[in-house]
Order: C-alpha cells, then structure tokens, then sequence
C-alpha cells in the first residue's frame, strides 16, 4: 500500500521544515497518519484482513514513538502537529 504522489507532496509542503525535508518527525507522523486513516477505511469493509490490521497496528505503534519523541524535544511543534492531524481531543 502507497500513497498517491500527489497526496505525499501536499504533506510535505504543509509539514516539512525545509524544501527537500522527507524525514523531519512531523513528516513522517503526517505521512503514517494518511496511511492509518486509509487502513482504517479499508478495514470497514474488510473486516477479516487480520495480516494488514497487523502491519495498522505497527504503524500506530510507530507514529506514537515519534509522538512521544516530539513531545520531549519540541513541545511547540508536538502541539502544532497534533492540532494540524487533529489527533488529540
């Protein structure tokens, strides 16, 4: 599963810190987002996809680490990002 190319650059033009930024945190927290929420439509129509539910929730995992990891360092873009994905309540 990939995302569109038009999709990933519009991610990037909104989350990256510079013009060639792919691997900043906010990028990739964005970009595992897009994927969750297409995994997650999949998976209301598929409801027995156990093998890609396994690879949603290695994802989910991933995207939490680097949560985790933005919200020690950079406090002011954890916020920002979240408020952006609209992850947060």
């Amino acid at each position: 599963m990939s995302l569109e190319k038009s999709i990933v650059e519009k991610i990037l033009k909104s989350f990256s810190r510079s013009e060639a930024d792919t691997g900043s945190p906010e990028v990739q927290i964005a970009l595992l987002t897009q994927k969750i929420n297409i995994l997650t439509e999949h998976f209301k129509k598929h409801k027995q996809d156990y093998h890609s539910r396994r690879g949603l929730l290695k994802m989910i995992s991933r995207r939490k680490k680097l949560l985790s990891y933005i919200k020690k360092n950079a406090p002011e873009i954890y916020q920002t990002t979240i408020s952006q994905l609209s992850l947060r309540k």
